[in-house]
C-alpha cells in the first residue's frame, strides 16, 4: 500500500499517510490528537488518542466496515466527557493484509480539510457511493450499488422524456389508475407512501382516490419537477415530495399503503424491488402494498429467425481485411458477447415450445434477501417437434385490494407495454420431439450494477446447453410493430379460405358503408372479428343512440351481408339460408 491518503475528521483536521508498509511492526502516523500503528505483521491497526465527537469524527465508520471483514474490539472502556471521547488503544483485526487494505480503501480519501468544508465533502476512495443521511453511514442502497451505476440510474430517471416514455405506456398507467380507483376504500382518508415517485403520477392517482396524505419519495432530480406538478395542481397540502432515496429518508408517521412501480425488464432488472421492500419499515401492520405480488413466467421457445439474426450480428468481426486489418481473431469473442445479451422485443405466441411455469413473489410477505439469488428449476414437455433456441420470459403483477384484484401483464397475448418481453438464447439449439422431456434451471444472481447475472442451463436427454447472460446489457430488438407476426408454418387453415374470408368481409363492409353514405339515414360501421363473428354498430341520426348486432357465425366467401334500409333489418345469408335481426334506429 503506497501513499494512501486518509482524512481523519477531528477538531484539528489532519491527514494520515500510510507509507510502504512492510511485515514488521511500524508506526505509520502520529499527531498530537491521535496515533495509528500497525502490529502483528500489518494485520492490526491500532488507533490511540482523543477526538472531539462534536467535530464530525466518524470513528463508527471504521467500526462499521471492520465488521464486514472480521471483528473489532476496544481494549478498554471509552469515556465521554463534554463531547470528548478518549480512546485507549482501539484494535481492528483482519484476516489478511488484503482485507486491511480493502478496509482502508473504504475510508474517505482527502488532503487536510477545513472543518467548514466537512459538511459539503462527499469524496471518498470507495467505488461505493457514500450517502448523505444524518449518520453518514452507507445506506442499504449504497452498500449494494456501484457508484457509477447509481449515477447513471438517477440521471436516466431525472429526464422528463424518460418519464414521458413510461407515462405514455397506456397499459401501465391506466392499469395503475384503475387498481387505485377500484380500491378507493384502501386509499380514502389514508396515509400513502409512493416509492420512486418520479413525476408523481401514482401520487396523483392516490389523491384522486381520496388519500389524506401522500409522501412522494424520489431520489433523482425529477423530484423538483414533481414538486412543480404538485403545486400546479393545488395539492401541496396532500402530496409531500421528499427528495432522497427511500433507504435514507425518515418519516414522522407510519403509512397505510405503499405504492410504487418498481418493475424492470424481466421483473427484477434495476433492483428497485428491494427498495420497494425496504419501504415496508414504514408500513403499518396489516397495511397494503400496490402491487401486492408478482409472477415471472418462463417457457421454451423456437425462433430460427432471431437465432440467425443474432448470429449474423457478429459477422462483422469475421472480416480478414477491414481497411487492410484482419479482425477475425475477435470473431469468437464477438459471438460470445452477442449470446450474453438478453433480447428485449415482442413476439407471437406461436414460437412457444411449452407451457409456462411461474416464479412467484409476494411483496407483503416475502423478504428482500430472496431476491439476491433466484433459482428457477424447470421441467417441460415439448408441445411439438423442433429446435429449442432458449427461454422466453414475461411477468405479471397483481394489485390485491379489499374491493378488487387488478392485474398488469406483460404477456405476449396482452397489449404491449414498455417492458416488452425478454428472451434468453442458448448458443446451440437443441432438437426435441413432441412430448419429449426438457429440464434445466435459470439462476439469477444480483450484482452491484443494479441488475442480475443470469446462468441458463437446458437439457434434452444427454444433450446440454449452458449460457451466461448479463441482464444489464440487453439487445433491444423491438421493431415497432404493435402486434408480432406469427412464425412461419403457424397456420393450420387453408390459406385460400382465409384469404377469401377476409376479402368477403372487406367487400361486405365497403358495400354497406357505401349504402349508408348514399341513403344518409344512418352511419353504419362494421368492425368484423374474423375468428369469432361479426359486430356492427349503428348510430341513429335521430336519437344519437348506439345499437349493436352480433352474429356468432363467421362469414365466409359464401356468406352475403345485406341491409334493408326501409325495414331496418340486417340480413345475413349463410350458405343459401337467411338469418335476420332488427336493428331499431328509433
Amino acid at each position: 500500500m503506497n501513499s494512501l491518503e486518509l482524512a481523519v475528521y477531528s477538531s484539528h483536521s489532519f491527514s494520515v499517510k500510510f507509507c510502504n508498509i512492510d511485515e514488521n511492526i511500524g508506526e505509520i502516523c502520529a499527531s498530537k490528537l491521535c496515533t495509528a500503528t500497525f502490529i502483528d505483521q500489518g494485520k492490526i491497526l491500532v488507533l490511540k488518542g482523543c477526538v472531539n465527537l462534536q467535530k464530525h469524527l466518524h470513528l463508527y465508520r471504521w467500526t462499521h466496515f471492520a465488521k464486514q471483514f472480521l471483528s473489532f474490539r476496544s481494549i478498554s472502556n471509552q469515556s465521554i466527557a463534554d463531547g470528548l471521547m478518549v480512546l485507549e488503544p482501539f484494535l481492528l483485526h483482519f484476516d489478511s493484509n488484503k482485507d486491511l487494505q480493502t478496509f482502508c480503501s473504504l475510508l474517505p480519501q482527502r488532503e487536510i480539510i477545513d472543518n467548514d468544508e466537512l459538511s459539503n465533502s462527499t469524496q471518498n476512495s470507495s467505488r461505493k457511493r457514500k450517502c448523505l443521511s444524518n449518520d453518514e453511514m452507507n445506506s442499504e442502497f449504497d452498500s449494494r450499488t456501484e457508484e457509477g451505476s447509481a449515477n447513471q440510474y438517477f440521471q436516466f430517471y431525472g429526464s422528463l422524456f424518460q418519464q414521458q416514455n413510461m407515462m405514455q405506456d397506456y397499459t401501465r398507467t391506466a392499469t395503475y389508475q384503475r387498481a387505485i380507483h377500484e380500491n378507493y376504500l384502501d386509499f380514502r382518508d389514508k396515509v400513502i407512501l409512493d416509492v420512486g415517485a418520479g413525476s408523481g403520477i401514482l401520487s396523483f392517482f392516490a389523491a384522486q382516490a381520496g388519500a389524506k396524505r401522500i409522501y412522494a419519495v424520489e431520489a433523482s432530480s425529477m423530484a423538483d419537477n414533481c414538486k412543480s406538478l404538485v403545486s400546479a395542481n393545488g395539492l401541496n397540502d396532500v402530496i409531500k415530495v421528499i427528495t432522497g432515496k427511500i433507504e435514507e429518508i425518515e418519516l414522522t408517521e407510519s403509512v397505510d399503503v405503499i405504492i410504487s412501480e418498481p418493475m424492470g425488464y424481466m421483473l427484477v432488472n434495476e433492483r428497485m424491488l428491494e427498495s420497494y421492500l425496504f419501504a415496508k419499515k414504514f408500513l403499518k401492520e396489516g397495511g397494503r402494498m400496490f402491487p401486492t405480488q408478482a409472477n415471472l413466467q418462463i417457457a421454451l421457445f423456437s425462433d430460427e429467425q432471431v437465432y440467425l439474426e443474432q448470429t449474423a450480428r457478429s459477422s462483422f468481426w469475421t472480416q480478414e481485411s477491414f481497411h487492410g486489418v484482419n479482425l477475425s481473431s475477435l470473431k469468437n469473442a464477438a459471438l460470445e458477447e452477442v449470446f450474453r445479451q438478453p433480447i428485449v422485443d415482442t413476439w407471437h405466441i406461436g414460437i412457444l415450445m411449452s407451457t409456462s411455469i411461474s416464479w412467484n413473489f409476494n411483496f407483503e410477505n416475502d423478504e428482500a434477501k430472496a431476491l439476491q439469488r433466484i433459482e428457477i428449476p424447470f421441467e417441460f414437455n415439448a408441445l411439438r417437434t423442433g429446435y429449442i433456441h432458449g427461454l422466453a420470459t414475461w411477468f405479471d403483477v397483481g394489485f390485491i385490494g379489499q374491493t378488487k384484484t387488478v392485474w398488469l401483464s406483460t404477456a405476449p397475448t396482452e397489449p404491449l407495454t414498455h417492458w416488452y418481453q425478454v428472451r434468453l438464447l442458448i448458443k446451440n439449439p437443441l432438437f426435441v420431439t413432441v412430448g419429449q422431456l426438457v429440464n434445466g434451471r435459470l439462476l439469477m444472481l444480483a450484482n452491484d450494477k443494479q441488475s442480475y447475472d443470469l446462468d441458463l442451463e437446458i437439457k434434452v436427454g444427454d444433450k446440454r446447453q449452458h449460457n451466461k447472460l448479463d441482464l444489464k446489457m440487453p439487445h433491444f430488438r423491438y421493431n415497432g410493430q404493435p402486434v408480432a407476426q406469427p412464425p412461419p408454418g403457424n397456420s393450420t387453415e387453408n390459406p385460400l379460405e382465409q384469404l377469401n374470408q377476409h376479402l368477403a368481409i372487406s367487400v361486405a363492409t365497403a358495400q354497406q358503408q357505401q349504402f349508408y353514405n348514399n341513403n344518409g339515414n344512418n352511419n353504419l360501421n362494421f368492425s368484423p372479428t374474423y375468428s369469432t363473428g361479426l359486430y356492427a354498430n349503428s348510430l341513429a341520426n335521430s336519437g344519437g343512440k348506439e345499437q349493436s348486432y352480433y352474429s356468432t357465425t363467421t362469414t365466409t366467401s359464401a356468406d352475403i351481408l345485406q341491409f334493408n334500409g326501409n325495414s331496418n333489418e340486417l340480413e345475413l345469408q349463410v350458405n343459401g339460408g337467411n338469418c335476420s335481426s332488427n336493428v331499431n334506429s328509433g
